[in-house]
């Protein structure tokens, strides 16, 4: 399909592709995509203009009863046919505006983004900033959980489950990955290469460049599939495809795609390692005769980040399941320091190529839970940050941390260990984000109080199953 560009290339593609169904989609506050359909007769360029008007307050985060109206506007450009459903639909993503003052809404993580990318051109820095995010998420054959004034308990299983080895299933032909060791096994031990490759495949025919898909490190049916390089914004967008992608092809094959970080005990959590460079007239400002072939400028990024990473854990690893991924022995990067290879290191530089293009590094941190336009945002700021103020990142992390004496280790910084952490962090650091307005104060009180009540605090006042364990016969 090609991709339209104005209104009236739009309206032309429903009426040739014999559109049933016009799709509207948009970003919810904590991350989650939104939607509603209106009939395809209905749209004419005057939707792109005036848009359509929806309920703001029953969206998490945003409007009061008493101004609850609001108004989508999609955006030509990121029209795609959805391949799931049964009435042919095209899928449009959308901003919000206010429908009195027509202004973008502040609320809007897309709007944010958008701002990230105006800030970034205004500052003189670069013209783009690309980001390869590399989400990792899980497949289960059965997902149960509840919690109840009585009750509490999850359930999880997998057929690739290493848990399962003895188990009837008639028969049990014991191929099913180890704990931590689930990293590129052909079949039959990786049961999902077929799934995976439709996922691919299906992104690529709506229109998003892909590199590679792969079994993960845990047990349990771990999977990797890797994006190419896009434009903030654009890669934004096609981060929320990829996750509807991939939910919907599992559900397709009777499974349950889980984009949680941490939802088994005792193996590799899902990050997402999110590649970083800022380019300038199709240059890439990051390739340089530096450390491990950077840039002073791409040096200076990382050294923004690293100062502000603990309030930037609040916006990329938003969730209290987040930190359960992010603690020593699992791979998972603790480390606030950089390395060309050290891949406990927050911030990893690859070696792969020595091209000029593929110059970039690599944030460890970031998992799949986060709203990608917040992420991607607020990485964005806190590089720009670094660079304007010429931050040192230091000396690189390049041991082995597991060789290093604890006197040494201590003297590295480490992530928030938990989302209050990361909270308060943001709290106390957050003015490189309200630089020209991309992160307005009501945004960030409004995520600290969200989190704060709706999750943090809800999971304080809730026993835990393993605190029977402990605490049972005290």
């Amino acid at each position: 399909m090609t991709i339209p560009k104005t209104p009236k290339e739009l309206v032309e593609l429903i009426q040739r592709e014999k559109i049933e169904i016009v799709d509207l989609r948009f970003m919810d506050f904590p991350g989650l995509w939104q939607h509603f359909s209106i009939p395809a007769s209905d749209v004419d360029e005057t939707t792109f203009s005036d848009g359509r008007g929806f309920d703001g307050s029953s969206i998490r985060g945003w409007q009061a009863i008493n101004e609850s109206d609001m108004l989508v506007k999609p955006v030509p450009e990121t029209a795609f046919i959805d391949p799931f459903m049964a009435h042919k639909t095209l899928v449009l993503i959308c901003n919000i505006c206010d429908p009195i003052t027509g202004e973008e809404y502040t609320k809007d993580p897309r709007n944010i983004a958008r701002k990230a990318v105006s800030y970034l051109k205004s500052s003189g820095t670069a013209d783009t900033a690309y980001f390869g995010p590399e989400a990792e998420f899980f497949i289960f054959d059965d997902v149960r959980f509840d919690q109840n004034a009585h009750s509490g308990y999850y359930y999880l299983d997998s057929v690739e489950g290493r848990w399962n080895t003895g188990r009837d299933e008639g028969p049990n032909l014991g191929y099913k990955p180890r704990y931590k060791e689930g990293y590129f096994p052909v079949p039959p031990t990786d049961s999902l290469q077929d799934m995976r490759s439709e996922m691919m495949l299906t992104m690529e025919r709506i229109g998003i460049p892909m590199e590679a898909q792969h079994h993960e490190v845990a047990t349990g049916g771990q999977s990797e599939i890797d994006m190419r390089f896009e434009s903030l914004v654009e890669m934004a967008d096609s981060l929320l495809k990829f996750k509807y992608i991939v939910k919907n092809t599992a559900r397709k094959y009777n499974k349950s795609a889980c984009f949680m970080p941490k939802p088994l005990y005792g193996d590799n959590g899902s990050g997402m390692h999110v590649h970083v460079s800022f380019w300038k007239n199709g240059k890439n400002l990051f390739a340089g005769d530096g450390y491990a072939g950077m840039s002073q400028m791409a040096l200076w990024a990382i050294g923004g980040i690293l100062k502000h990473a603990p309030a930037l854990l609040a916006l990329c690893n938003p969730t209290t399941n987040s930190y359960k991924r992010l603690v020593p022995g699992f791979e998972a990067p603790v480390n606030l320091a950089y390395s060309s290879r050290n891949r406990s290191a927050a911030i990893r530089i690859p070696m792969y190529s020595k091209s000029e293009k593929a110059k970039r590094f690599e944030f460890r941190c970031p998992d799949p839970s986060c709203n990608p336009y917040l992420a991607f945002a607020a990485i964005t700021m806190a590089a720009i940050d670094g660079i304007m103020n010429k931050m040192n990142p230091g000396d690189p992390l390049d041991k082995d941390i597991y060789d290093m004496p604890p006197a040494e280790l201590a003297k590295v910084p480490h992530t928030p260990g938990s989302l209050r952490d990361a909270l308060k962090a943001l709290e106390q650091d957050h003015a490189f984000l309200l630089k020209g307005d991309v992160f307005t104060p009501d945004v960030i009180s409004t995520w600290i109080d969200y989190k704060m009540k709706n999750e943090v605090l809800a999971m304080d006042t809730r026993p835990h199953p393993w605190e029977f364990a402990l605490y049972y016969d005290i």
